[in-house]
């Protein structure tokens, strides 16, 4: 029998980051020369192994915690050493912290003993320099040598990149057969109830990495909220230090910050998770989004290339040190990569969507020329066959072959399990072009830029065609199709992506209604969240990547376009499914997890690979904020909007902090719904809530 080479599982690993650096290891502090344990560097491993041992024997786990935003303490027994009683007397904790350019572990060994204490502690260290991509693939990089430099200092060097771990006070073994698998050690006598402390630490030199920790503090508040539900206020801590240390930017541009994607397969710059996440951090200020427009801006298309995928106006898909091979499913990404569909509308929506919320005009009109490229994209290159409908297709047989944000190879199918032929035009890929038109148009007209009218005629026609094109009867009544396929064929099953047409304009108020009314089933929403593909169709599969699985941001975004156009009881059933879950995952919910019956699993079921953390996962807790306050400003227009979701099932919340054109806002709502408001900028004007309320679902 043939062995598959599978991706390695992270679902049990313990992580901490500062990006670009993140390190993996085990429940009990190790990092073991296996699956996707290791410190991680811009898309290197450079430490593959870090194995903490007591007179050469292994430590007796206990517990783990966080310590602060970028560390986290392990707390162990060495049962052997200390008196000989039942109660432990010997105990080691081992504190990890992330830094900028590499790793720090102190080692504090406490004993209570009645007796002296003698025991040798030493690091086992590995490094392979292996790179991410071979990492995922479940591939192994051979051990490189180590070199012994000042006393307890080692190094290691390939590529470019430059290790060097040194142990303070440490004895190195370097030598023979341990030249590949070097050792520090330290001789330790403690007195009764004595106490020591030992220290190493590594750094790394990376001149060829494409990204770097950005300058100064994160570019956006820091709220303060009380809530009845505690849980809300757990999971906003949680994802904020989480974001700290995700946070990036551009080798030689370091105050352009943005959120890398996850770790840590892609702790880099990723077109649609940093503008997604950075969209739904604005309530906490504009920094953030102004970061990544100009990132992306600066990378965005400027020539046609089908190997890259890159188009005039086009923006960027993802950004690495190398090229990005898979070779067990033929995946061969070049280093600056445009295969996506979406991420040009994104940009497009989060400068008018930062605009809203305050971004200074001084700001966005050095965007404005990328505005105006990213619309001639939209309308000359996302349409190739002109009928009117944005689609995609890898033309190299090497790229992405899905290209939205359910990008894996079987996330586009039919209702009878039956895969969809590229190219295909996906129903949430229109929303978004309808949005970015007449979002374009009101920042052209805004500016004084000629173009308003001729995007907004683009956006009615786009919809006109999306409503002959998209809707066909389902167990629920009519639903939006998943998407077209080659032939223009409806690809029928019921899925998450027609949530994100909400909000984008593409609708009617009663076809917003139904939508509504589709994502509180049972199939789409009984799990802790909202399933990316519903039960009833035959390629569900609660682990399936994109097809029954729950993604984090998936939920969040719809959540809060329920809450925004007042489908308050679907959005609450949400909130609600996204808290439990943040509960299960002790408050850092990741990537994406199991799309199991609520009824039949009393806690999320873990997806085995799913990054953690990550951004567009962490900064849904913003988002979830904000649905909770209603606050909805619209700085230019002079007005805001207060609608919201806490009150009576939500409970009662005060934040502080908020951000509004820089200035900190405070709302307050009480456990009845009552909201106020205070600190907003003169002159914004209230203008009054719509609220729907829809029907129950009936089967046919």
């Amino acid at each position: 029998m043939i062995e598959r080479q599978l991706q390695p599982l992270l679902h049990e690993l313990v992580g901490v980051v500062l990006a670009p650096t993140s390190a993996l290891g085990d429940a009990t502090g190790q990092i073991r020369p296996a699956g996707v344990q290791g410190v991680f560097h811009a898309d290197a491993r450079v430490l593959s192994r870090a194995e903490l041992r007591v007179d050469d024997r292994e430590l007796e786990g206990l517990t783990r915690g966080d310590d602060g935003p970028h560390g986290v303490r392990f707390v162990s027994l060495a049962r052997w050493l200390g008196d000989p009683v039942p109660d432990p007397t010997v105990r080691v904790d081992r504190l990890r912290r992330a830094t900028r350019n590499g790793l720090s572990e102190e080692l504090r060994i406490v004993s209570t003993a009645t007796v002296g204490v003698r025991a040798t502690v030493s690091v086992d260290l590995g490094c392979d320099l292996a790179p991410i991509e071979l990492v995922k693939s479940g591939g192994a990089a051979v051990p490189l040598e180590a070199k012994i430099g000042q006393p307890g200092t080692l190094t290691w060097s390939a590529d470019g990149i430059t290790v060097t771990v040194t142990g303070v006070g440490a004895d190195v073994l370097a030598s023979d057969e341990r030249v590949t698998a070097p050792r520090l050690a330290w001789s330790v006598e403690l007195p009764p109830g004595g106490e020591t402390v030992l220290r190493w630490h590594l750094t790394v030199e990376d001149p060829r990495a494409v990204v770097v920790g950005p300058a100064g503090e994160p570019g956006w508040s820091r709220p303060e909220v009380t809530a009845d539900d505690r849980r809300l206020v757990r999971l906003l801590d949680r994802s904020l230090n989480d974001l700290r240390g995700l946070r990036l930017a551009e080798t030689g541009a370091p105050r352009d910050e943005f959120l890398g994607a996850g770790v840590p397969w892609f702790l880099t710059l990723f077109g649609r998770d940093s503008l997604w996440a950075a969209r739904m951090m604005l309530p906490l200020g504009t920094d953030l989004a102004a970061g990544t427009l100009r990132v992306l801006a600066r990378r965005q298309g400027a020539r046609i290339d089908p190997a890259t995928g890159e188009a005039p106006g086009k923006i960027l898909h993802e950004l690495r040190r190398q090229a990005f091979a898979l070779p067990d499913n033929g995946l061969r990404l070049p280093p600056a990569y445009y295969g996506t569909v979406d991420a040009t509308m994104l940009w497009v929506n989060l400068l008018h969507d930062a605009w809203h919320w305050g971004l200074p005009a001084e700001q966005i009109e050095p965007l404005l020329p990328h505005l105006e490229t990213a619309l001639r994209w939209l309308g000359e290159h996302a349409d190739p066959d002109g009928d009117g409908l944005i689609e995609y297709v890898d033309t190299t047989g090497h790229g992405l072959s899905n290209q939205g944000w359910k990008d894996s190879g079987d996330a586009v199918r039919f209702h009878d399990g039956s895969l969809a032929t590229a190219p295909i035009v996906l129903a949430e890929v229109q929303g978004y072009a309808h949005e970015a038109a007449v979002n374009g148009a009101a920042l052209l007209d805004a500016f004084g830029r000629p173009g308003g009218d001729r995007w907004r005629e683009h956006a009615a026609a786009l919809a006109r065609r999306f409503r002959e094109s998209f809707w066909v009867d389902g167990r629920y009544g009519p639903q939006p199709a998943l998407a077209l396929d080659r032939d223009k064929r409806p690809v029928d099953s019921l899925t998450s992506n027609i949530g994100h047409l909400l909000g984008t304009g593409l609708l009617t108020g009663d076809e917003e209604d139904q939508i509504a009314r589709l994502l509180t089933t049972d199939t789409l929403a009984g799990g802790f969240g909202l399933r990316t593909m519903s039960t009833d169709d035959a390629g569900f599969s609660p682990l399936s990547y994109h097809c029954g699985s729950i993604w984090t941001h998936d939920t969040a975004i719809v959540l809060a376009g329920l809450a925004r156009a007042g489908h308050r009881d679907a959005a609450l059933g949400l909130a609600e499914g996204l808290l439990a879950a943040a509960e299960g995952f002790d408050y850092r919910l990741p990537e994406l997890y199991g799309g199991d019956d609520r009824s039949l699993v009393n806690r999320p079921v873990p997806y085995p690979a799913a990054c953690r953390p990550q951004a567009w996962a962490a900064a849904s807790a913003v988002l979830l904020l904000q649905a909770a306050t209603g606050l909805y400003p619209d700085v230019p227009g002079g007005t805001f909007r207060l609608t919201p979701l806490a009150g009576a099932e939500l409970g009662a919340i005060s934040v502080s902090n908020l951000r509004v054109a820089d200035a900190p806002v405070h709302v307050t709502v009480d456990r009845t719904g009552e909201a106020t408001v205070t600190g907003l900028p003169t002159p914004l004007t209230p203008t009054l809530p719509t609220q729907r309320r829809p029907k129950s679902p009936t089967s046919h």
